[in-house]
Parts: structure tokens; sequence; C-alpha cells
């Protein structure tokens, strides 16, 4: 039987009150419940602080570049698609310098579920403007204000996810399911958390958050499945914020889509020498 305990790593560094706490909790949640072991699962990140949450867990963790743990958890996922790929990122990891990894793997449906930590802020580097700030938002890098922010949600239900929500991690029961649902889900999962940061971010708190999210679950007649709907409800900020799955559909994968998998995953697939000599030998 799995246990939390299972999951547990190195000590945090995060700042006390940090919103990563509650996406590690939840996160931690979401396995336990779905009675994945550790070494069944791959937790792949970039640079940031979003990028620390894999050492704070136990078990496979890969550590890649500012803006790149999407190609290697693809990578992953293609080598051996039995196991649970988990790439992590914090919104200027995801939506900044990895931004195009983000559009192409999404239309690409690659097997992987994509946690994006969004505190609206660039917080190990001491709190410049991100992709996701609000307009406006005053940093020492935006001394006029923000530009307008990219619409993660709306970009990623444009750019043809199968499998797109938001959720806060100010509430970990709603998140963990969230994560399970995306972890479920056949295809590119993204889940977009909504994180306070209690050190550069002092507008987006958990306070602002709690007065205005809510759940689309809980509204009477949302369909998930309707993509116009989808859009419409991605496009809502303000005085209230939807949290929820905005859009899930069932595509091919990608991974579905290679004759070379059918066979098995390539890690289990015998290697022979002898079925490449004839490229060797056009060249000699």
């Amino acid at each position: 039987m799995v246990t939390v305990a299972d999951y547990s790593g190195l000590t945090s560094t995060w700042c006390p009150g940090c919103g990563n706490f509650g996406i590690l909790n939840a996160l931690k949640k979401a396995l336990v419940e779905l009675n994945l072991k550790p070494h069944q699962v791959l937790l792949v990140s970039g640079i940031g602080q979003a990028g620390k949450l894999p050492h704070y867990t136990r078990g496979n963790v890969f550590n890649s570049l500012h803006g790149r743990p999407v190609p290697p958890a693809i990578g992953a996922k293609i080598a051996n698609p039995e196991l649970t790929v988990i790439a992590i990122s914090g919104d200027g990891d995801g939506y900044g310098e990895g931004g195009n990894h983000f559009i192409h793997s999404l239309r690409r449906n690659h097997d992987i579920t994509y946690l994006v930590h969004n505190n609206q802020i660039y917080g190990l580097t001491k709190g410049q403007t991100s992709p996701t700030s609000d307009q406006g938002f005053v940093t020492k890098t935006t001394p006029y204000g923000a530009s307008p922010p990219i619409n993660p949600i709306a970009l990623a239900i444009a750019t043809g996810a199968g499998f797109v929500s938001r959720s806060f991690a100010g509430d970990t029961e709603h998140l963990s399911r969230m994560m399970k649902a995306g972890i479920t889900h056949r295809g590119f999962a993204l889940i977009d958390i909504l994180q306070p940061c209690v050190s550069f971010n002092h507008k987006n708190t958990f306070s602002w958050y709690r007065e205005r999210v809510y759940k689309l679950e809980e509204q009477a007649g949302y369909d998930p499945s309707n993509k116009l709907a989808a859009l419409e409800k991605a496009f809502e900020w303000g005085d209230r914020i939807p949290i929820g799955i905005f859009y899930q559909q069932t595509l091919p994968t990608f991974e579905e889509q290679i004759p070379a998998l059918r066979q098995g995953p390539l890690v289990k697939q015998p290697i022979d020498p002898k079925q490449i000599q004839p490229l060797i030998d056009e060249f000699i």
C-alpha cells in the first residue's frame, strides 16, 4: 500500500507560507490515492521555485534547463509509456522561456501531465514581472506597469489540448482532484495552479483568490466538452475566477500513433545491432 511517507523527500527551502506547499501536498495526496508507487512516476522540472518541487519528493526526478521540462518529459514518455510522467513549471518557466514547447506539446497531445505553478511573478529571481502578471502590475522590471498577460487557459483550448484545468493552491482537496483527473486523462493535461507568492506578489494573495474563485463543477449546466463555452470561461478574470476542468475531450495521443511502440515500451524491446548494419554499409 502506498503512503504519503513513501513520497517524502528533502526539507523544503520555500518561504514560509508559500503557495507551493499546498501544491506539493496535493500532488502527494493524488499519487497516493491513485496507488502509484514512486518508481512508477517521473517528475520533470525546469528552473524556479516550482522547479524545486521534485527535490521534496522521493522517486524518479529529472531537472532540466529553464523553460525546458516538457521536451525531456516527452522523451521519457515515448521511451517508456508505462511511466506516469509529470512536468512541473512556474509561470515564467512554462509560459515564458518554455512557451514554444508548451504550444507544440498541446497540439501533438503527448500523454503527460503539466503542472504550472502560476504565481504571476518571477519568485526565484526576486520579483520581476512574468508572462501572467496582471496588466499594470508594478515590479522592478516594469516600473510603469506590466503589459497585458498571456491567457494560458484560452491558449491551451485554442491550440487543441484535450484536458485544460485550473485550480488554487489554497484548496488542496480541489487541487488534488484536478491532479488525479489530469494524470488519469489519456493525453496532454494542463493544470494551471493559482499559487500565491507571499514574498513578491502582494496583490494576488490567498485572501484575494478566496474572495474570487468558484468551481466550474458547481455551476449548473456547465459542460466541459463544449469548446466554445470553455473559451468563454477562459476569459473570465477579475471579480470572479473559475477553477476546475474547463475543457476535456479524448483524442488520440502522440504515443499511440508511433508504430514502434505497438510492440511495447522501447526500454523493453530487444536491441539487435544487425538491424542497422545495412545503413552503416551505405556509408562504408
